[in-house]
C-alpha cells in the first residue's frame, strides 16, 4: 500500500458487503448497481474523497440476460497510440476469450470516475460465474 493510500481509505467504518444476483438481469443494470455500491452511494458514510470498505460480489454471472441486439452490435474499442492502432473487440469475442466476468468488469469500470480512487474501488469487486 502506498503511503498516500492510507488517507484515501476510510478505515473507521465497519466493512460492508453487498451481493448482487445477476440471473435474468441485463448487464447494464447489474453494473450500475455494483458501481453505485462501490462508490459508497448506498452508505450513510458516503464521501467523494474516500474509498469506503465496501465489497461487492456479483453472483450467477453466466445467467445474465444478453439480448441478441447487444451481442450483435456491442464493440469495445481502444487506441494503442500508434498509426492504425485502433483495436476493436466485439462482445461475443470478449466473452469467448476472457469470459462473462471480463465484460461485466469492463462495464462497471466504465461507470467509476476516472481518478486516483478508481483502482482501489475496482479491487473490491468480485464476479462469480
Amino acid at each position: 500500500m502506498h503511503k498516500d493510500d492510507r488517507n484515501r481509505i476510510n478505515h473507521k467504518i465497519a466493512p460492508i458487503a453487498y451481493t448482487i444476483d445477476a440471473s435474468g438481469r441485463t448487464m447494464g443494470r447489474v453494473a450500475a448497481e455494483a458501481a453505485s455500491a462501490l462508490l459508497g452511494k448506498k452508505s450513510v458514510h458516503f464521501l467523494k474523497t474516500k474509498v469506503l470498505p465496501v465489497t461487492v460480489t456479483i453472483t450467477n454471472a453466466k445467467k445474465l440476460k444478453l439480448p441478441e441486439k447487444r451481442l450483435a452490435e456491442k464493440v469495445y474499442r481502444h487506441y494503442t497510440g500508434h498509426v492504425g492502432g485502433l483495436r476493436e473487440v466485439s462482445l461475443p469475442v470478449l466473452i469467448e476469450k476472457k469470459g462473462i466476468a471480463a465484460a461485466i468488469e469492463k462495464a462497471v469500470d466504465g461507470m467509476i470516475p476516472r481518478n486516483k480512487l478508481r483502482k482501489e474501488r475496482m479491487k473490491r469487486l468480485t464476479i462469480i460465474d
